[in-house]
């Protein structure tokens, strides 16, 4: 790992009417719009699909490297999350990030370990420590 700090170079282009398009140095570029829920047309990723999709992302992320850190076997982790844009005090904001993760274990042995890295991970996510949005995690361990 390289000393901190790191830096993340992302950019963005669009005129008057349709998408803009985010790309990064040596990453495919991603066209995006306004949701549907500002007028933007389904199918499209959108800033705030991609601010959740993130959430998810580096939530399995994080959970990887602590379950390796742990030598803690488990064979698959889905993560659902929905964020929640609210408009408390006339501005709008996420309000919340409900985290829904679903980890697949190979056997019942060490089911406390297992809820207590996915909470790990949840506190460590370095994307969720910087939101100042509620972060509400919910877990479905399953065995097979």
């Amino acid at each position: 790992m390289l000393g901190y700090p790191h830096q993340y170079l992302a950019s963005a282009t669009g005129g008057t009417e349709g998408s803009v398009v985010v790309s990064g140095e040596g990453l495919p570029p991603i066209d995006t719009q306004s949701p549907p829920q500002f007028g933007g047309p389904e199918g499209v990723w959108s800033p705030e699909t991609m601010l959740s999709a993130t959430v998810a992302n580096c939530f399995i992320l994080t959970f990887r490297a602590i379950a390796r850190a742990s030598k803690f076997d488990w064979t698959a982790l889905d993560c659902n999350v929905e964020g929640v844009l609210d408009r408390p005090e006339r501005t709008t904001l996420f309000t919340a990030f409900n985290v829904h993760a679903v980890l697949r274990v190979p056997s019942d042995e060490k089911l406390e370990m297992a809820q207590r890295l996915l909470e790990k991970a949840e506190h460590v996510c370095l994307i969720t420590a910087s939101l100042k949005s509620e972060i509400i995690l919910t877990t479905d361990i399953k065995v097979g």
